[in-house]
């Protein structure tokens, strides 16, 4: 059963089997691809605190680490977008994972903060393209009134990918000195490619997209998004991409560290704060799917905007001594903050036709990362505390952007 059919299917998971068999292989390589995606994204924020002893850096150069990170993975979630309209969604995958897995093993050999930069920054390109194409290739196998939960299913691997770099930090730095372990949490990185041999031989791209590629002239078309009817969409959708991920990078890059330094937590203890987070993050990954096809995608993104604002504040405002809170309201924050995205993938494919998909998505969802990246290096500079407060600011742009967007529920891929 292909991405056209309308065959009724009211079990449980209907949205898993009425992808074929075809668009499950996709599913497991863009649920793979992102969970490991995660997993190395994570291995700076969680090793954050050693890598700045070690180096002995600001905290405006830590915050530099993270901020330069998601605004290379800009440049590469642009030229991913664009590369899977033109060589194709599963293609653009194997590149895109291979790129980010390279980079990251190399960051654990890294002989000073220059050269840790740099190749932090070229992970970012793999990094930034991998979502681009695994969205736009899921979101094209998936039947309409299903895409938004079964693309937000994509989305819950990055708490995956998130709760298992916690389980392999707790570990690595129970048994080394900080020294040395966060250098093991970046060779850790080098999972992934096992990823790209299973994509190469198992994976194809959707009918409608390979039709579009064979079809229609424009296609991987940077001008094409900018073109009178589709600017507006692109802009609004950028704006949306800013707000929501200058919210959730601030809170991801300072977090641990905030743990450890503001809270006093030990590394046991930030491991177990962070499962709370993390618990909540799945969770609501997966629910914010289901409310963007219960609800609308503008209806979900604009409830889940307010709490996360809400509860980012509440997080870092709890008083000293207050750590028990902290830990329980870890999981609605995490729960919030992830939900939120779970629209994104839907949302944008239902934005741009096939032969521009994957570069709408690629360029709006992460102009909005660079611009969102510029939020942990301000927190960087005043204090990893209550100045994370500077990211909830980031959810009020992200509502004012819908004011700009139209509602997509039920609409069929063309």
């Amino acid at each position: 059963m292909n991405a056209t059919a309308t065959t009724e299917d009211t079990r449980p998971f209907a949205w898993f089997r009425t992808l074929g068999s075809r668009g499950r292989r996709a599913f497991v390589g863009a649920f793979g691809g992102y969970g490991l995606d995660s997993f190395d994204y994570q291995t700076l924020p969680l090793g954050l605190a050693a890598i700045t002893a070690y180096y002995g850096l600001s905290g405006g150069e830590a915050g530099l680490l993270g901020t330069t990170t998601l605004v290379v993975s800009a440049i590469g979630g642009i030229g991913a977008g664009v590369l899977a309209d033109r060589i194709g969604r599963v293609r653009t995958l194997q590149i895109t994972i291979a790129m980010y897995t390279v980079f990251t093993v190399l960051c654990g050999f890294a002989p000073n903060f220059e050269t840790l930069l740099i190749f932090r920054a070229l992970q970012g390109l793999g990094f930034g393209g991998e979502w681009a194409a695994g969205a736009a290739l899921v979101a094209e196998y998936s039947q309409a009134k299903y895409r938004g939960r079964t693309v937000a299913f994509v989305q819950s691997a990055w708490a995956v990918g998130w709760a298992l770099s916690v389980v392999v930090y707790t570990v690595v730095f129970s048994l080394f000195s900080p020294d040395i372990a966060w250098r093991v949490m970046f060779w850790t990185g080098v999972i992934p490619a096992l990823l790209v041999l299973w994509v190469r031989r198992n994976v194809q791209d959707a009918p409608v997209a390979e039709a579009a590629r064979a079809t229609k002239k424009e296609r991987g078309s940077l001008a094409g998004i900018f073109k009178p009817d589709l600017l507006r969409t692109t802009f609004f959708a950028a704006l949306l991409a800013t707000g929501v991920q200058g919210g959730y990078y601030t809170l991801a890059t300072w977090l641990p560290s905030y743990l450890k330094t503001t809270r006093g937590l030990t590394v046991i203890g930030t491991g177990g704060y962070l499962a709370f987070l993390i618990s909540g993050a799945f969770i609501g990954y997966v629910t914010g799917g289901y409310l963007t096809d219960l609800l609308g995608r503008k209806k979900t993104f604009l409830l889940f905007s307010v709490l996360s604002a809400g509860l980012i504040v509440a997080y870092t405002q709890i008083p000293a001594g207050a750590n028990t809170l902290v830990l329980f309201l870890g999981f609605p924050l995490g729960f919030s903050m992830s939900a939120i995205f779970s629209g994104f993938g839907a949302f944008l494919a239902e934005l741009y036709p096939s032969a521009l998909r994957g570069t709408g998505q690629g360029f709006t969802y992460n102009l909005g990362r660079a611009i969102g990246a510029t939020f942990p290096a301000v927190v960087g500079f005043l204090g990893a505390g209550g100045a994370m407060v500077f990211g909830a600011v980031g959810y009020g742009i992200a509502v004012l952007a819908l004011l700009g967007l139209p509602e997509t529920r039920g609409r069929e891929l063309l």
